[in-house]
C-alpha cells in the first residue's frame, strides 16, 4: 500500500479536550502506526508546547466569547511551506480558517481535499451574538459550501450523510465513524475508590454524565431527569466548560448534595470511571456521533440517551432511548438500573464496530482512491 504524507488542518487540537480533538488524535496515531506521515496544522495556544513532532502551530488570537478555542491567523513562513510542500493528501477537520487554508493549499498543489464533518455548526448558534435563525442559516451555508469544495467528505453516521444531502451537499460522502481504542475500554474495571471519589455510597446507584459543559450538551435536562429518579443515587458530571458554574447552581437547586462535578479527567482513567458507574445519562442532541456513547458501550455501561437518529444508529438496541423530557429520562434510568445486564452485554459487542484500527483502514482506502500514484510503498 502507498505510504501517504497527510496534512491535517484543524481549528481545535491539544491542549483542548473534546470529541473532535480525540477523533483527530486517534486517526493521527493510527495513521502513523501504519507508517504514514502526518503534519497537523492548528492554532498556537499560549503557554502550551507540543511534546510530539509533526505539529505546525499558527499565530492565533482569543475569540470574543467564553471559550478555549482560538482564532487562527492564516500566516505561514517559508519553514511552514517546506513542511507542507510534499503532501499527498490534505485532510481538513474544520470549515473555518484552517479549513480554507487547506482548500487553498490543495488547489494550489493540485492535491485531493478530504473534509471530516465533525460538528453540526447550526447547533452552536448560541455562541454567536447575532439573531439565532440567521446564524443557523449561515452555518448551514458555510458547511454546504465547504463540503462541496472537497473531493470527499467523511461523516461518522448515516444520519449525518442524510443531513448534509438535505442542506445541499453534492460531493462524495463516505460514512466512516470516529474510532476509539475499544480494547482499552473493554479492560475498564470497577473500583470502589473511584465510586467513593465520585460521591457514591455503597448502596447508591452511580450515574455519569460525561462531556464538555456547554449549553448545546443539554446538561440541565440531565439534572432535571436525575432529580426525578426515585431511588438512592448520585450523579457524577465528568467534564468542564463555560456552563459549569451555572450548572452547579442548578444542581444545588434540583438535587442538593447528590451531584458532584469532578471536572476533566485524564483520558487513561476514563475506562475505569465508566466501569465503576451503573449508567450513563446522555442528553445532547447536537452530536454527529457521540464518542462518549461508544466509550460507554465498550466499557459495559448501561446507557440512557435522548432519542436522535444518530443516537439510534450508534446505540442500536443496546441502550434505552427516550424523549428529551425529564420524566421519560428518569423512567429510563429506573429501568436500566433495575436490569441493565443484557443491554451491557449487547453494548460491548456493538462497540467493536468502532475499533479505531478497522476504521482507519477505511480512511486509508479513501485516501488511496483519491491520491495520485506516489513513490513510497508499504508492504
Amino acid at each position: 500500500m502507498q505510504a501517504f504524507r497527510v496534512g491535517f488542518f484543524t481549528e481545535v487540537y491539544r491542549p483542548v479536550r473534546n470529541g473532535v480533538v480525540t477523533s483527530v488524535e486517534m486517526l493521527e496515531r493510527e495513521l502513523r502506526g501504519r507508517g504514514h506521515d502526518v503534519v497537523c496544522v492548528t492554532p498556537a495556544v499560549p503557554r502550551y508546547t507540543d511534546a510530539e513532532p509533526g505539529t505546525l502551530r499558527l499565530p492565533s488570537l482569543p475569540l470574543p466569547t467564553r471559550t478555549a478555542y482560538r482564532l487562527t491567523l492564516p500566516i505561514t513562513s517559508r519553514a511552514h511551506a517546506s513542511l507542507l510542500r510534499d503532501l499527498d493528501i490534505v485532510h481538513a477537520h474544520s470549515p473555518f480558517v484552517t479549513g480554507w487554508m487547506a482548500l487553498r493549499l490543495a488547489r494550489s498543489l493540485r492535491l485531493p481535499l478530504v473534509f471530516t464533518y465533525h460538528t453540526q455548526l447550526e447547533q452552536y448558534a448560541h455562541y454567536v451574538p447575532f439573531e439565532r435563525k440567521a446564524t443557523r442559516y449561515a452555518a448551514a451555508q458555510l458547511t454546504r459550501r465547504y463540503a462541496n469544495a472537497a473531493d470527499a467528505v467523511i461523516v461518522p453516521t448515516s444520519a449525518m450523510h442524510d443531513h448534509l444531502r438535505r442542506i445541499g451537499v453534492r460531493a462524495r460522502i463516505e460514512v466512516v465513524p470516529s474510532g476509539i481504542d475499544v480494547a482499552r475500554f473493554l479492560e475498564g474495571c470497577p473500583r470502589a475508590e473511584i465510586r467513593a471519589r465520585l460521591g457514591a455510597a455503597a448502596d447508591d446507584a452511580l450515574i455519569l454524565c460525561v462531556g464538555r459543559l456547554g449549553r448545546e450538551k443539554n446538561i440541565e435536562l440531565a439534572l432535571a431527569a436525575f432529580a426525578r429518579l426515585d431511588r438512592p443515587a448520585k450523579l457524577a458530571i465528568v467534564g468542564d466548560g463555560i456552563e459549569r458554574a451555572a450548572l452547579e447552581c442548578r444542581a444545588q437547586q434540583l438535587a442538593p448534595g447528590r451531584v458532584r462535578f469532578i471536572g476533566e479527567q485524564p483520558r487513561e482513567t476514563l475506562p475505569d470511571i465508566y466501569a465503576s458507574a451503573d449508567a450513563l445519562l446522555f442528553t445532547s442532541a447536537s452530536e454527529t456521533q457521540g464518542l462518549v456513547l461508544v466509550e460507554s458501550l465498550a466499557a459495559g455501561l448501561a446507557v440512557v440517551a435522548v432519542d436522535t437518529p444518530q443516537g439510534r444508529e450508534v446505540l442500536g438496541s443496546a441502550a434505552c432511548l427516550c424523549a428529551a423530557e425529564p420524566t421519560a429520562l428518569a423512567r429510563g434510568l429506573a429501568e436500566v438500573l433495575a436490569d441493565g445486564a443484557q443491554a451491557r452485554r449487547a453494548g460491548r459487542a456493538l462497540a467493536r464496530r468502532f475499533d479505531a484500527a478497522l476504521l482507519t483502514d477505511r480512511v486509508v482506502e479513501l485516501y488511496a482512491s483519491l491520491a495520485r500514484p506516489q513513490r513510497g510503498q508499504i508492504y
